[in-house]
């Protein structure tokens, strides 16, 4: 199948994208199309107009601003990917990235878009969640939201359709940081099954820990964040982990509640692993 017809945009600047998603009803951003191809392709999208924003050089910014990293939400996966080493503090980032489908994928896809898509098996979701991330948005009043509050459900989030992501704030973490991220996926490159993301800093006091894919929305698994940042290891057994996960998310089937106890187990083991 092939996508219904569309007019065509390649936005210069921002400012020329947003007039374009303002002026036009139905109007569509295309970053890496990663998502959005196969969605045209099947028809599953039939947008006005199709704004290009692949090549704006104000996405495209890789910033360390202090205490975070300023990520561009037209950085690809692979660009995150091949940071390995030269993110301190952002080292998760460069993680989550390599891990994400093919290279050929990564080549293309882009934080920004990944986000905004929010499809609940992605990784950058969850990841960015547990991070404790904030999304920057332009539109008619610019404007700052975490993560775990951008997104709202599958495939929904608080981007109105005269805004546009322009970049995510990544607080980094301090050298005593420790983080751990896992997913269970039918083969290696296929979207997850199951996920988690667990990131403690006794430095600044950071403990979260979030499971992802099976749900709408990254699930807080607040309690028992923090008493794993209280009482270590110990705190992380089998019989804590699915009482966290019964008081969180306790419509789990069995299937479901096995795989989630599981991603969250081995995120924290890789956050105690030397």
């Amino acid at each position: 199948m092939k996508a219904a017809r569309f007019d065509y945009l390649r936005a210069g600047h921002v400012a020329e994208a947003l007039a374009a998603l303002a002026n036009t009803e139905g109007a569509k951003l295309l970053a890496g199309g990663q998502s959005l191809g196969p969605m045209l392709n099947l028809r599953l999208v039939r947008p006005a107009l199709l704004v290009d924003v692949s090549r704006l050089e104000a996405l495209q910014q890789l910033e360390d601003v202090g205490r975070a990293w300023r990520v561009g939400a037209g950085v690809s996966h692979a660009r995150l990917e091949d940071m390995s080493g030269r993110l301190p503090g952002g080292e998760m980032l460069c993680e989550v990235a390599a891990a994400i489908a093919y290279r050929s994928v990564r080549n293309r896809g882009t934080i920004g878009g990944s986000l905004a898509h929010a499809d609940p098996a992605a990784d950058w979701p969850v990841a960015l969640a547990a991070l404790g991330a904030s999304v920057n948005i332009r539109g008619p009043t610019p404007r700052s939201t975490l993560v775990e509050r951008f997104i709202e459900g599958a495939f929904t989030t608080t981007l109105a359709a005269s805004e546009i992501i322009e970049t995510i704030d990544v607080p980094k973490l301090s050298r005593g940081g420790r983080y751990g991220f896992y997913k269970f996926c039918r083969k290696t490159g296929e979207f997850a099954e199951a996920s988690a993301a667990a990131v403690f800093d006794p430095e600044t006091g950071v403990a979260r820990i979030f499971l992802g894919s099976l749900r709408g929305v990254p699930q807080p698994l607040t309690s028992l964040a923090q008493d794993v940042a209280k009482h270590g290891r110990s705190a992380a057994s089998p019989e804590a982990v699915t009482q966290a996960l019964t008081q969180t998310v306790g419509d789990l089937d069995a299937v479901e509640r096995a795989m989630a106890a599981a991603a969250v187990t081995r995120a924290l083991m890789r956050v105690f692993a030397p």
